[in-house]
């Protein structure tokens, strides 16, 4: 089967010509003189405007982590990145989004950026424990158990009681000691890679 456009009437295919325009930005000098009056108009109007006219930059913030939060619980995790992105962009310096970010990010499997996300938490908030626990575990995912270990410690510096931070301490704790583990039966003192060796047992 082939699709092809209709013909049109022989009679409509007559061109048409476009009138001629005036005062073209770039044949007129006058017509860039009138742009920076006008943008110099709009700089002094946007100075003047409130902040009643509409939603306040908190207000839109507020929104986008809402909707975030939503689409998120719903295992939307890329869309709600774009919503915290987009919160983040009007109100960086709020914590609970990058920790939030981070969080999204390690669930799907960016332990850079997760890294990144809540190590900006912790220096909004250095005093919030969760943040704390979360940058533990973007180390953690990202191959660096012992200064996961230091941020866990952190957190339960902050927060005693914290359940998370001791489970997610163990568990960095057990993989330093597999890697002591490891190292001690693979690796030599000056080598960073594992040594395969054919050792022959007697038997």
């Amino acid at each position: 089967m082939k699709i092809t456009w209709k013909k049109q009437s022989k009679g409509n295919n007559r061109k048409r010509s476009l009138p001629a325009l005036s005062n073209l930005p770039f044949e007129d000098e006058e017509a860039e003189q009138a742009t920076s009056t006008m943008e110099a108009k709009v700089e002094e109007e946007g100075k003047t405007l409130d902040s009643s006219d509409g939603p306040s930059t908190q207000q839109l913030a507020d929104s986008f982590q809402a909707q975030g939060d939503k689409l998120a619980e719903g295992g939307k995790y890329r869309e709600a990145l774009g919503k915290w992105e987009t919160a983040l962009t009007l109100m960086p310096g709020k914590a609970v989004l990058h920790e939030q970010k981070a969080q999204v990010l390690l669930e799907i499997g960016d332990a850079w950026n997760a890294l990144k996300a809540a190590s900006r938490a912790t220096e909004l908030e250095p005093s919030w424990a969760e943040a704390w626990i979360t940058l533990g575990r973007a180390q953690l995912n990202f191959g660096e158990p012992d200064i996961a270990i230091k941020s866990f410690d952190r957190a339960l510096a902050i927060k005693p009681n914290s359940e998370e931070a001791q489970d997610d301490r163990k568990s960095a704790l057990h993989l330093v000691k597999r890697r002591k583990l490891l190292h001690s039966s693979g690796l030599s003192d000056t080598e960073n890679r594992f040594v395969v060796s054919d050792k022959t047992e007697s038997s």
